[in-house]
């Protein structure tokens, strides 16, 4: 029997841990620990569980269940009929076995193995957590961190690692390895002036470092959650393993694009456009990749997942024999172990080091066997390269897709990877304009920068229609104006019809709260920071270093495109951190480029999350560098600045952890829970060497900003998600309502939330806040 489904508009939401509580009587720390136990049963972490997961989660509490009578478990959980347990499921089983005892039923069986789980795994919700560790993942990491960084100069005394021994953790410890990994996504990212390369490093070097790569990782888009530069240098396996993952997975997949690969074009379907092909996530396009040559070779086979779909091989082996049929034939029957290995043999034989183990193909390993497609992917396409009639045929929406601005560009790549680095649960934005269009996701962003502030019951959930879209997206507006954002001349039709400038001018109001909400939280009174604070507290601190006389009269300030004073304000907060004979006096643009890099990587060293580009603060970008300011001044107030840094030597080197055979389980929870040792008194500024730049005469410092003091209060934080996903087609067909009054002259104002723009005039300009020159 199926546990009672919820009512649709709970069952789409069920990934909010708010929303779950409330239905179901839940605290939030249950659905928190549920979700725990979720993501320990899903080993190929696929979001669902299939029945090889619930039965090993059977066999390690001890029920003797075959694997038939697992799969008629599942069957009776499962309600949407593919056969696996969603994490909505899953949940509805356990209210199920909450509400009353189910014996020997499906539900019963599989929230009792649940019960027993919990204390088995210990999952407990806290710091104490144990996990669990993929050593098929630590094998592949490693093997794929020995391949792509081989060569560097630097490393050659750490690798190859043996990825049959845990290496990976102790080696990852000093946030070095991860810098470069980040660098190989995107070039530039980290600049390796910033990183401290020494043989043998300090504890606060070693917290620069790791600091400096998790905020890098946090630039390109990878979700870093509860990880902080202590994790990394303790080699805390699950977490090096997460993060490990998400560096891989952006590597492998950096190129998978229209732009990088025109020749996808072949892989559009009836009256798709090549912007909505672009749209398409790269593991969305690398499964209608293998299915275009699953077609192309004659097979009755079609891929939806990366898990249990390739596990027998069969999609391998017309996949490999499509793109090089000389050395890659079609793979003989057989088991399962006996054909992944044959597919190994053909990958290896187009000139590819994969760095799975057959093993990981027969079992269905997801993340390995898309790391596995990717690499194929990026070796040989197999797609005929553009000709003088496709040319003719799509040339113009090739053209089209390259006239974005690229400042525009830069802003919306900005936006969306502040957006991640939220961490809301069952959001991740891979385009700015079509993600978020549908109002739901702004509506999860703007409860992230004030919780509680979204009515969820008002709100469609999986919107039917674009009438329901439009509902969503007034009601953006409105709650927008009652976070005090200026949203003059935009109404919901406008951010459904995905208008760019004005989904820029919300995000960076929403960007720009946030921020400013942070600092006033950390502050310690709650005081709210306008932004000539932002701008006094950093004049303040460059003349309180001594150092300079530079001060800027605000974010307009043709000084900043220099990169000094940027890196002044690095050096104020921590005058250790900045190699000082690195700086120039950014007279040309090749000059200003390098120091405003490495004013960037020398914030993220300090513990601030920025996402700027040293383009941005070249060309003076006031929003950009607004953001640069006041992260840094966050990063202060949260205490992640490493105090000490490069020239205190009186601090003991840091040597990676030895990692031996794996403690009893008593002793690793004992582990877990000892509490650091507290850091070391901050020690009065060094005076720094002589800059390569001539320094300006002394000035009286400016007044100091308003002295924020106290204790930091506990923040208030409300993680919410979308579980849903909308396709264009559900928002594009319906005709506009009648009776109501149009905003955008369409006939459009949405349904019974109504609208929200509150228009001064037709011709009314977007307000965006204005940058004073006092």
């Amino acid at each position: 029997m199926h546990p009672t489904p919820p009512p649709p508009l709970v069952r789409s939401c069920l990934a909010y841990p708010a929303m779950a509580a409330a239905q179901y009587n839940f605290t939030t720390e249950e659905v928190a620990q549920y979700r725990e136990l979720f993501n320990v049963t899903d080993r190929d972490g696929s979001g669902k569980l299939n029945v090889h997961e619930v039965h090993r989660l059977m066999q390690d509490v001890g029920e003797k269940l075959t694997l038939a009578r697992v799969q008629e478990v599942v069957d009776e959980i499962d309600m949407n009929g593919d056969h696996e347990v969603d994490f909505n499921e899953f949940l509805a089983c356990m209210h199920a076995a909450k509400s009353k005892p189910q014996g020997a039923s499906a539900v019963g069986q599989l929230s009792g193995a649940v019960t027993k789980a919990a204390t088995i795994y210990k999952v407990k919700g806290a710091a104490n957590s144990e996990h669990s560790i993929s050593e098929e993942e630590r094998f592949a990491f490693s093997e794929h961190i020995n391949r792509v960084l081989g060569p560097d100069p630097f490393l050659s005394q750490r690798l190859p690692m043996d990825p049959n021994s845990e290496q990976l953790f102790s080696q990852c410890a000093d946030g070095i390895i991860f810098a470069k990994l980040v660098n190989l996504v995107e070039m530039g990212t980290v600049d390796e002036r910033a990183l401290n390369l020494k043989s043998k490093l300090t504890k606060f070097q070693v917290i620069e470092n790791c600091n400096l790569a998790i905020n890098a990782a946090k630039s390109i888009g990878c979700r870093v959650t509860n990880i902080g530069a202590t994790d990394l240098m303790e080699g805390r396996p699950h977490l090096i393993l997460g993060l490990c993952w998400q560096i891989i997975k952006a590597h492998l997949l950096n190129s998978i694009s229209i732009k990088d690969h025109p020749e996808l074009f072949r892989l559009l379907e009836e009256d798709e456009t090549l912007e909505s092909l672009q749209k398409l996530p790269p593991e969305q396009i690398l499964l209608r990749w293998i299915n275009f040559h699953l077609e192309r070779g004659g097979s009755d086979r079609r891929v939806h997942n990366f898990g249990k779909d390739l596990a027998d091989s069969e999609v391998y082996s017309v996949l490999l024999h499509q793109l090089d049929p000389v050395n890659c034939p079609v793979i003989p029957p057989g088991d399962r172990p006996e054909r992944a290995l044959h597919t190994i043999r053909n990958v290896q034989a187009m000139g590819l080091k994969p760095f799975l183990k057959p093993s990981d193909i027969a079992s269905g390993n997801a993340k390995l066997n898309l790391g596995l497609i990717a690499q194929i992917f990026n070796f040989n396409p197999g797609l005929a390269q553009l000709t003088e009639d496709d040319m003719a045929e799509i040339g113009d929406q090739l053209a089209q897709l390259d006239l974005d601005d690229a400042g525009d560009t830069r802003e919306e790549r900005t936006f969306r990877m502040w957006v991640n680095s939220l961490n809301i649960e069952g959001l991740y934005v891979n385009d700015l304009f079509s993600d978020l269009c549908y109002g739901f996701p702004l509506l999860q962003i703007e409860d992230r920068v004030q919780p509680g502030i979204v009515p969820w019951k008002k709100v469609h959930m999986n919107p039917r229609g674009r009438i329901h879209v439009v509902d969503n997206c007034n009601m953006v507006v409105t709650l927008g104006k009652k976070m005090d954002l200026v949203l003059v001349n935009i109404g919901g039709p406008d951010i459904a019809d995905k208008n760019k400038k004005l989904i820029l001018a919300i995000m960076w109001q929403l960007m720009r709260l946030f921020t400013l909400k942070m600092v006033a939280q950390l502050s310690g009174d709650g005081t709210k920071i306008t932004d000539k604070q932002v701008v006094a507290w950093a004049n303040n601190k460059v003349a309180s270093a001594g150092r300079s006389s530079l001060s800027i009269r605000n974010l307009h300030d043709s000084s900043l495109a220099t990169g000094q004073f940027l890196i002044e304000l690095c050096g104020a907060v921590n005058p250790n951190t900045v190699d000082w004979e690195l700086v120039t006096a950014g007279e040309t643009q090749e000059d200003q480029i390098s120091n405003a890099r490495y004013a960037i990587s020398i914030a993220r060293k300090l513990g601030a999350c920025v996402f700027l580009t040293p383009e941005d603060i070249v060309e003076v970008k006031p929003k950009m560098l607004f953001t640069f300011i006041a992260s840094l001044w966050t990063a202060e107030l949260e205490g992640t600045v490493a105090t000490g840094g490069a020239a205190d030597a009186r601090h003991r080197s840091f040597s990676p952890p030895r990692r031996g055979p794996s403690p009893p389980r008593a002793a690793a929870a004992a582990a877990a829970s000892a509490a650091p040792p507290p850091p070391p008194k901050r020690e009065e500024p060094v005076a720094a060497p002589a800059a390569s730049y001539t320094q300006p005469a002394a000035a009286p410092p400016p007044p100091p900003p308003k002295v924020l003091s106290g204790p930091p209060p506990e923040p208030v934080r409300l993680t919410v998600g979308q579980d849903e996903s909308y396709s264009s087609e559900q928002i594009s067909g319906d005709a506009p309502a009648q009776g109501f009054k149009s905003i955008n002259g369409t006939g459009e104002r949405g349904g019974f939330y109504g609208s929200s723009s509150n228009l001064e005039s037709a011709e009314a300009e977007v307000e965006e806040e204005e940058w004073g020159d006092d």
